[in-house]
């Protein structure tokens, strides 16, 4: 079991809910009968029939009473198409009053649903527990007799947040007024939200071995709740332990007690059971003129705020925009900045000064090499005409030799 709520919301005060499971035939058709009977009788100031737009195969119905006299009451039921393995249609009831609830109040289970069964158009098939199957809310349910299939129904029943689970152990086995369920004992605002677990005098031992995974145990002759899943802060089980019920017809004052404690806890609200009061509060239809017209009012004041903001919001957009327009306006008079002098190239060359320097030197290298290659080439003409005419000095000089 978690030991936290988490970030869930708690129940409020003012909320009554509860769900089960119908078996048998047409269950719209049974609310229907009901509350026209309830409507005629004055039980109720008037009910109708809103269109499920998330879902065509849900059936919704509301309803709007007077509790006290004084309290308006505004309550929605939700019927829902039977899909898992268990038989029936589920329901789920959420009532909220404008006050906390007073457990004295009727329990609007009995003005959706008939509470006698026979001779009202029902055989009392609609408080059958919506998850775990065999339980009834109006019934004495015994407690399986293999230890293993105990423990597995216990643990399945704690998992339900909607309801309350009592155990109560028979210290002896009661006659036939003690054979009787609890729940007509109950005042009217909890008698359809508990489901009472009966186990046997020889069932002790075995019972608090079930319950010892859920960390409570049930007295000899007494009674225990079981404790919710998520556990509340602060959730001590021994609170709500009951050490004697007595079976005999009389209203059993400790177990009143208990769970009038149990249910005024800041208990987390279960995600459907949200999900069922956020609908109730965002999708009533069922309105008074005076409703009506107060709800028209709230819708003209949240539009004229709406409009409000969004005129707002223009003209501070028309403002931004003026000022950008502006801004850009006096940017173009300005006018253009004077181009930095520049300054004398540096010392050292840029690299395409470089290069073009270094072709400049290679060609005048190329250059000087062609024109000394020319000069190497007519070199040994002229050599050979200074050894002619030298020679020919030489000759005269020898014929002159000899002529003298």
């Amino acid at each position: 079991m978690s030991n936290s709520a988490g970030d869930r919301a708690t129940i409020p005060q003012t909320l009554w809910a509860a769900r089960g499971r119908h078996t048998g035939p047409a269950p719209e058709d049974v609310v229907r009968r009901t509350l026209r009977r309830h409507r005629q009788s004055g039980d109720i100031d008037d009910f109708t029939e809103p269109p499920a737009a998330e879902d065509p195969a849900r059936r919704v119905f509301e309803a709007r009473w007077r509790a006290g006299g004084t309290v308006t009451v505004r309550a929605r039921l939700t019927l829902v198409p039977g899909e898992g393995r268990l038989p029936g249609d589920e329901w789920r009831l959420v009532a909220e009053a404008e006050r906390p609830w007073d457990d004295a109040w009727p329990s609007p289970a009995t003005l959706f649903w008939p509470e006698g069964g026979s001779g009202e158009g029902d055989d009392g098939s609609w408080d059958h527990h919506p998850t775990v199957a065999g339980l009834r809310f109006r019934r004495v349910n015994a407690l399986p007799e293999d230890d293993k299939d105990m423990r597995r129904r216990l643990r399945d029943a704690a998992r339900e947040a909607w309801c309350v689970h009592v155990v109560v152990h028979e210290a002896m086995t009661p006659d036939e007024r003690g054979r009787l369920p609890l729940a007509r004992l109950l005042p009217p605002g909890l008698r359809h939200r508990v489901i009472e677990h009966r186990a046997a005098p020889q069932q002790l031992r075995a019972v608090n071995w079930a319950l010892k995974d859920l960390g409570v145990e049930v007295p000899r002759g007494g009674a225990v709740l079981l404790p919710p899943d998520p556990a509340p802060e602060g959730y001590d089980g021994r609170e709500h332990s009951v050490r004697t019920v007595f079976l005999d017809g009389s209203e059993p004052a400790g177990l009143v007690a208990a769970l009038r404690h149990f249910v005024a806890l800041p208990r987390p609200l279960s995600r459907d059971a949200e999900e069922a009061l956020t609908d109730l509060r965002e999708n009533w239809t069922l309105m008074t003129l005076q409703e009506e017209l107060e709800r028209e009012r709230r819708l003209v004041a949240m539009y004229a705020e709406a409009l409000e903001a969004m005129t707002k919001s223009r003209d501070l957009y028309k403002q931004a925009a003026e000022q950008a327009l502006e801004a850009l306006a006096a940017y173009r008079d300005v006018p253009a900045p004077a181009l930095p002098q520049q300054r004398p190239a540096s010392r050292t060359p840029g690299a395409l000064q470089q290069l073009t320097r270094t072709f400049e030197r290679l060609k005048l290298t190329t250059r000087g090499r062609e024109q000394q290659g020319s000069a190497a080439d007519a070199s040994p003409h002229g050599t050979a005409r200074e050894d002619d005419g030298g020679g020919g000095t030489g000759a005269g000089s020898d014929a002159d030799g000899r002529s003298s």
